[in-house]
């Protein structure tokens, strides 16, 4: 009796190419009992499949489940096929090309595996610093072109020796078709320059020696407080001992960064646990193939067991950023030094991440006192990400490495959205590409503004569109036509050119995350941010949008204040604190009752009498709707950074990290019913827009200040009304429009008290609050924002939001 065969074609998408997909097809088929092949192409993988129905079944059932570490399966296929050849064997077929869709991996961090292998003076991978596997190691960041193999990464310059090509060519073996095989005999190598001269360490050609030696001398290097500059995966990083005052004092004056928290790497979570509270969800990031810098809780308690933290390292921060090692040399520098290292990035103040090793060490020479270079190219530049854990999940606060280029499927409606490029914001830049229904978001660009990074910016987008086949047809814009990105996609196709509201692409980009449909009813959208552009030109930032995809209505914002000096009161808070309270009371008034407090002290120093008139007659004074400036006033206020901010957003964190939690919760608790201690923010009901008016805070604010109430209680009081008054504003606008769901979004959503506590008022009272989980909530996810309403618009779909007319109170 003949046994009835079953002829089955796999299509497999989605994260499946670099990341030991068909070796593990090849292991499951030889398991069943099945003939066949499995083969890369342009789509993803492709599966042919011969044998006993009953086994066909079990291999379709398994392979789910037992796909690799680093795939991400978008979809599996199957398709009945009677016109196969004849299969003796199962065997994995050369890679074919032909247009069409897939993935390129995100580089992942060094597996067990593998730090195994290092580690063992038994194996020949010992001490090697480029050691990596199917499931480890670089990926996008040697990415040429497609599909992945070797001749389409910057591995192509090393010739494997016999013993890789042997690990290499076995299917059973973990490295099989590992791209960047490498080890000792074939591979990369390291080399260290001191003083503009590349340093030898021994002509006996004994790589583990000579890798040994390295790692000494970086060891005495940074014992001795040294900086050194360290080639990694995706960029340069520049290093120093954690725990030296001096040298992390030196690193800052040599970066002329003065006060941006450092990011820290240590060996492993026991280190970490010695200095930081580690929940369980951040222990999980920490541990990720994608290593993240997860922002964590210093802890208060002194360990006996470990030495001091640099003050230096994040100034008045309650939170230290951690990250392990995530490649073989960050692992063996780690272990051997035994002490945390600051790891932040390799590069001149302004200018992104250095990739070339040439460029490098022409850069860095003036910061680092040693440099490690090696001789793998890095094809595209990949930042370290940046996570933190609010309100119970992972926020992405910096997209990078570990994460991009992982694609996005779109919500239902989307399937066909296709050729749409979206150029992003200014700062925090980032780009998207959707390609048959999903979004491709590029990894942390920087800002815009800086001629380096702009340049990056180009060069990324090429490399993208060469990696992904791509033609744009359609182009996604930031409203403001000033910025480089908007001018970017004008040149290239100035009638495709879709533009986009800033505050708009914040909320739908939250929307297409959560997996609304395209369909879905509007939902009520809170975009708080430092400035976007609004319509006619005005600078909103403080936005309560009744939005769908497709369009929105502007229901109410923060009440409008002036910004003195325009973009000087970005950079310098007391600006906007004086003008929060010439808003709300006379100038005389103030000088009178609180001239002798420390805010009254601090104005009466600057030029009053210029800037009245300035406000007066609104010279250089825009009015703005932003939440970030309302920040930078009250931070203001308290002498937080009130000259001059270091960086974006600095007056605004140091708020939040002065807060006084105990406090914020007690205002919280009374603030729903009876109002308690908050500097509730009032509701402008006769406004059209409605308008959330924070001019109430301020006697409040300053007679606290005049009675010596602590800045910490002062802090915890405007957080607490500001929460109360965001969910005042919402009740109202819900008894009026009836929408089910809040979504939250803008860089000021990344506050970890504002969000915590708007989501659980939110939840109290019946709403389904959305946040951002996989993209940012601040201009890195703009993108994503753009590419959605682009595609809702191109598909014909009218906006419900935008038709509802403006309802008074």
């Amino acid at each position: 009796m003949s046994t009835v065969w079953q002829h089955l074609e796999v299509r497999v998408t989605g994260t499946v190419q670099g990341v030991g997909f068909r070796p593990t097809v090849y292991r499951l088929a030889l398991a069943c009992g099945l003939d066949g092949e499995v083969l890369n192409d342009s789509e993803g993988v492709l599966i042919r499949l011969a044998g006993a129905p009953d086994d066909v079944r079990d291999f379709m059932r398994r392979l789910p489940g037992e796909a690799p570490p680093l795939a991400k399966i978008d979809s599996i296929a199957a398709t009945e096929r009677a016109d196969f050849r004849e299969y003796r064997g199962f065997r994995i077929s050369d890679s074919r090309h032909a247009a069409g869709r897939t993935e390129v991996a995100a580089d992942a961090a060094v597996c067990q595996s593998c730090l195994d292998e290092i580690s063992d003076p038994q194996q020949r991978r010992y001490l090697y610093p480029f050691t990596n596997c199917t499931h480890c190691g670089p990926r996008l960041s040697i990415v040429l072109g497609i599909p992945y193999d070797r001749a389409a990464t910057t591995m192509a310059a090393f010739a494997m020796c016999p013993a890789c090509a042997r690990e290499y060519g076995d299917p059973l073996d973990r490295r099989f078709h590992a791209q960047p095989i490498a080890c000792h005999t074939c591979g990369p190598t390291l080399t260290l320059h001191e003083d503009g001269a590349a340093l030898r360490f021994g002509a006996d050609g004994n790589a583990r020696a000579t890798m040994a030696r390295q790692l000494e001398h970086l060891c005495r290097a940074l014992a001795a407080g040294k900086i050194v500059a360290l080639k990694g995966l995706g960029g340069f990083h520049l290093c120093c001992d954690a725990t030296q005052h001096a040298a992390v004092a030196t690193l800052r004056r040599r970066k002329a960064r003065e006060a941006k928290p450092f990011a820290l790497m240590a060996a492993d979570l026991a280190a970490i646990r010695r200095y930081c509270d580690i929940s369980p969800l951040e222990e999980q990031l920490l541990g990720s193939p994608a290593a993240p810098i997860v922002l964590l809780e210093a802890r208060n308690e002194p360990a006996p067991d470990r030495p001091a933290l640099a003050d230096a390292i994040a100034p008045n921060s309650r939170l230290l950023g951690f990250m392990l090692p995530y490649t073989p040399l960050h692992y063996l520098l780690c272990r051997q030094f035994g002490r945390p290292l600051v790891m932040t990035s390799g590069n001149l103040s302004g200018e992104p991440q250095l990739i070339d090793n040439a460029e490098a060490l022409l850069k860095l020479g003036c910061i680092a006192d040693l440099i490690a270079t090696h001789n793998r190219d890095i094809a595209n530049r990949m930042d370290d990400s940046v996570v933190r854990v609010v309100a119970g999940q992972a926020r992405l606060l910096r997209r990078a490495r570990g994460y991009a280029p992982r694609s996005i499927t779109l919500p239902a409606g989307f399937e066909r959205a296709d050729g749409i490029l979206a150029y992003g914001a200014e700062l925090k830049s980032t780009f998207c590409l959707v390609k048959q229904g999903a979004a491709i978001l590029s990894q942390h660009q920087g800002d815009l503004e800086e001629v380096n990074t702009y340049e990056d910016y180009e060069r990324n987008l090429s490399l993208y569109r060469r990696l992904f086949e791509f033609t744009p047809r359609h182009y996604a814009v930031d409203l403001h036509p000033e910025y480089l990105s908007s001018k970017l996609a004008r040149r290239e196709s100035p009638a495709s050119v879709i533009a986009v509201q800033h505050h708009h692409a914040h909320i739908a980009c939250a929307m297409a995350e959560n997996g609304l449909a395209r369909t879905h009813r509007p939902v009520l959208g809170i975009a708080f941010d430092g400035l976007g552009m609004g319509d006619g030109g005005s600078l909103w930032g403080g936005e309560f949008l009744l939005a769908d995809y497709a369009g929105y209505r502007r229901l109410a914002c923060l009440k409008p204040v002036a910004m003195p000096g325009g973009g000087q009161a970005v950079r310098q808070p007391w600006r906007n604190t004086l003008a929060q309270l010439l808003a709300c009371m006379e100038w005389e008034d103030f000088a009178t009752r609180y001239g002798d407090t420390g805010i009254g002290r601090m104005l009466l120093a600057q030029p009053i009498p210029t800037l009245r008139t300035m406000l007066c007659e609104r010279v250089n004074c825009p009015m703005a709707s932003s939440a970030g400036r309302l920040f930078d006033a009250v931070a203001g206020a308290l002498g937080l950074h009130t000259e001059q901010a270091q960086f974006e957003g600095q007056a605004a964190i140091a708020l939040e990290m002065l807060a006084d939690r105990p406090t914020l919760q007690s205002c919280l608790a009374l603030g729903m019913e009876h109002g308690g201690e908050a500097y509730r923010l009032a509701i402008v009901a006769d406004a059209v827009p409605l308008v959330l008016d924070p001019g109430s805070i301020w006697p409040r604010l300053c007679d606290d200040l005049l009675h010596g109430v602590p800045p910490a209680v002062i802090a915890a009081r405007f957080h607490a009304g500001l929460i109360l008054g965001i969910a005042d504003m919402a009740e109202h606008l819900r008894r009026k429009h009836g929408f089910g769901d809040v979504v939250l979004s803008g860089g000021c959503m990344q506050n970890a008290l504002l969000m915590e506590g708007l989501v659980d008022t939110f939840t109290a009272v019946g709403m389904r609050c959305l946040t951002h989980t996989l993209v940012p909530a601040n201009d890195g996810g703009i993108a994503l924002g753009q590419a959605v309403v682009a595609a809702a618009r191109i598909a014909g779909q009218p906006s419900i939001a935008a038709s509802i007319p403006q309802v008074h109170a």
